[in-house]
Protein backbone atom coordinates (compact mmCIF):
# COMPACT_ATOMS: atom_id res chain seq x y z
CA UNK A 1 0.00 0.00 0.00
CA UNK A 2 1.52 3.30 -1.05
CA UNK A 3 1.87 6.24 1.28
CA UNK A 4 -0.49 8.54 -0.57
CA UNK A 5 -3.95 9.97 0.04
CA UNK A 6 -6.71 8.28 -1.96
CA UNK A 7 -8.66 11.52 -2.40
CA UNK A 8 -6.08 14.25 -2.97
CA UNK A 9 -3.07 12.28 -4.21
CA UNK A 10 -0.86 13.88 -1.57
CA UNK A 11 2.20 11.66 -1.15
CA UNK A 12 5.71 11.44 0.23
CA UNK A 13 7.97 14.43 -0.43
CA UNK A 14 11.73 14.50 -0.11
CA UNK A 15 13.96 17.20 1.27
CA UNK A 16 16.92 17.85 3.49
CA UNK A 17 17.61 17.93 7.19
CA UNK A 18 19.73 21.06 7.62
CA UNK A 19 21.97 21.22 10.68
CA UNK A 20 23.23 24.30 12.46
CA UNK A 21 26.52 23.85 10.55
CA UNK A 22 24.46 23.82 7.30
CA UNK A 23 25.13 20.12 6.65
CA UNK A 24 22.39 18.59 4.52
CA UNK A 25 21.14 15.00 4.72
CA UNK A 26 18.23 13.54 2.79
CA UNK A 27 14.91 12.94 4.57
CA UNK A 28 11.28 12.17 3.76
CA UNK A 29 8.20 14.21 4.60
CA UNK A 30 5.35 11.72 5.11
CA UNK A 31 1.70 12.74 4.72
CA UNK A 32 -0.56 12.51 7.77
CA UNK A 33 -2.65 9.53 6.64
CA UNK A 34 -5.64 8.19 8.57
CA UNK A 35 -7.85 5.13 7.98
CA UNK A 36 -11.37 6.57 7.95
CA UNK A 37 -14.82 5.27 7.11
CA UNK A 38 -16.77 7.75 5.01
CA UNK A 39 -20.47 7.38 4.18
CA UNK A 40 -21.84 8.02 0.71
CA UNK A 41 -25.35 9.48 0.98
CA UNK A 42 -26.20 8.80 -2.67
CA UNK A 43 -25.09 5.15 -2.64
CA UNK A 44 -26.06 4.51 0.98
CA UNK A 45 -22.84 2.67 1.78
CA UNK A 46 -19.75 3.07 3.92
CA UNK A 47 -16.29 3.16 2.38
CA UNK A 48 -13.00 2.70 4.19
CA UNK A 49 -10.35 4.98 2.73
CA UNK A 50 -6.78 5.99 3.56
CA UNK A 51 -7.03 9.77 3.61
CA UNK A 52 -4.79 12.63 4.73
CA UNK A 53 -5.98 14.84 7.56
CA UNK A 54 -6.12 17.82 5.18
CA UNK A 55 -8.34 15.87 2.76
CA UNK A 56 -10.63 14.90 5.62
CA UNK A 57 -11.10 18.58 6.46
CA UNK A 58 -11.81 19.29 2.77
CA UNK A 59 -14.44 16.53 2.66
CA UNK A 60 -16.19 18.02 5.69
CA UNK A 61 -15.94 21.54 4.25
CA UNK A 62 -17.48 20.56 0.90
CA UNK A 63 -20.39 18.77 2.54
CA UNK A 64 -19.51 15.10 2.54
CA UNK A 65 -17.87 12.43 0.41
CA UNK A 66 -20.31 12.72 -2.50
CA UNK A 67 -19.88 16.47 -2.93
CA UNK A 68 -16.11 16.16 -2.64
CA UNK A 69 -15.82 13.45 -5.26
CA UNK A 70 -18.16 15.15 -7.74
CA UNK A 71 -16.09 18.34 -7.54
CA UNK A 72 -12.68 16.57 -7.48
CA UNK A 73 -10.43 16.16 -10.50
CA UNK A 74 -10.17 12.50 -11.57
CA UNK A 75 -6.42 12.74 -12.17
CA UNK A 76 -5.54 13.05 -8.49
CA UNK A 77 -7.97 10.35 -7.24
CA UNK A 78 -6.93 6.75 -6.63
CA UNK A 79 -8.45 3.98 -8.74
CA UNK A 80 -10.92 3.07 -5.97
CA UNK A 81 -11.97 6.70 -5.57
CA UNK A 82 -12.39 7.07 -9.36
CA UNK A 83 -14.69 4.04 -9.45
CA UNK A 84 -16.64 5.43 -6.50
CA UNK A 85 -16.91 8.84 -8.20
CA UNK A 86 -18.27 7.27 -11.39
CA UNK A 87 -20.88 5.33 -9.41
CA UNK A 88 -21.99 8.50 -7.60
CA UNK A 89 -22.23 10.50 -10.84
CA UNK A 90 -24.24 7.72 -12.49
CA UNK A 91 -26.62 7.41 -9.53
CA UNK A 92 -27.22 11.17 -9.32
CA UNK A 93 -27.86 11.31 -13.09
CA UNK A 94 -30.46 8.54 -12.71
CA UNK A 95 -32.13 10.42 -9.84
CA UNK A 96 -32.28 13.61 -11.92
CA UNK A 97 -33.75 11.71 -14.89
CA UNK A 98 -36.47 10.16 -12.69
CA UNK A 99 -37.31 13.54 -11.15
CA UNK A 100 -37.74 15.21 -14.54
Amino acid sequence: MSRSCELTGKGVQSGNNVSHANNKTKRKFLPNLCQVTLISDVLGQRYRLRVSAAALRSVEHRGGLDAFLIKADEVELSMRARLLRRQIVKKTAEAVALAA
